[in-house]
Order: structure tokens, then C-alpha cells, then sequence
């Protein structure tokens, strides 16, 4: 999606590197802060199983959400008082975050949830003996915001 090298985010516990260029999906979101709990505005890269978060599009990210180890993401317009939003959580934290539209809002949850299902153990699950996927198909009605979807509820 996009046209420039954006740098790599540096994980600041293991010193590792995580490209962020050639995104699955990318956009600006609102992002409550972890400690003052106040609103701030990121731009945020999905690539694989990781959601980094930076300041601006351009930025070294600061931030990543490993999607490998969420539980739910779903709609939070009521716990969070903000309309278009939505929660991520994890064992640890859960992070509230809205978007300026509903369609937005829809779009992320579909991506944040396609990447959680392709790396949870029943998606992988899903290989003959020689690990290829037998099923190829990919389907946007598996994702949506239904309550029958363990994802989204």
C-alpha cells in the first residue's frame, strides 16, 4: 500500500526488527494510551500477526500489538463511550481504540480478525501431511461481527 521505506519498529525488549513496509492493511486510528488513558491519534501498519502503531504515517513505529496472542476483538462503543470503536485484547492488556467511521471500524475488525484466525492453532490446523492448506478459500462472512463468531464477542 505503500509508496515509501517506512524504518523497521525495534522491539524494545529483545532488540529484534520488524519491517513494517508492504502492509496487509494500514490506516489512521485513535488509540487510548496505557497510563494517562487519553486519546491519541496513530497510524497504524497490519502486516502478518503484528499491528504497529506510530505517530504518523512516515514515523518509526513505537508500538506493537501481537495479534498472535489476542483473545477477542470486537466492538467497544459502550465501554469505551466513543462511537466506531473497538477493544483488542490480549492476556495482558486490552487496547480500545476507535475509528472516524463505521465502515472504518468494520474494516479493521475484519483484518485484526483474519490475522488472529490465520495464526490461532485451529486455522493451522487446517494442512494435509505436507503442511499445505487444502482449503482455498477465504471468506469475509467467516469475519464478520456476528455472535456465533468466537472473535467478536
Amino acid at each position: 500500500m505503500s509508496r515509501f521505506t517506512r524504518p523497521p519498529y525495534v522491539d524494545p525488549t529483545t532488540t529484534m526488527m520488524y519491517e513494517t513496509n508492504q502492509a496487509d492493511f494500514e490506516g489512521y486510528l485513535t488509540k487510548q494510551s496505557q497510563w494517562l488513558k487519553d486519546w491519541r491519534r496513530r497510524f497504524f501498519i497490519l502486516k502478518g500477526s503484528k499491528l504497529f502503531f506510530s505517530k504518523s504515517e512516515r514515523a518509526r513505529p513505537h508500538g506493537m500489538i501481537d495479534l498472535s496472542t489476542c483473545t477477542t476483538v470486537k466492538s467497544a462503543d459502550l465501554k469505551s463511550r466513543k462511537r466506531n470503536s473497538f477493544e483488542i485484547s490480549t492476556p495482558e492488556t486490552t487496547f480500545l481504540l476507535y475509528a472516524d467511521s463505521e465502515k472504518e471500524k468494520d474494516d479493521w475488525i475484519g483484518s485484526a480478525g483474519r490475522a488472529i484466525v490465520r495464526c490461532s492453532s485451529t486455522f493451522q490446523g487446517n494442512t494435509n501431511e505436507t503442511g499445505r492448506d487444502d482449503h482455498h478459500y477465504d471468506s469475509d462472512s467467516d469475519y464478520t461481527n456476528s455472535s456465533n463468531n468466537p472473535y467478536f464477542n
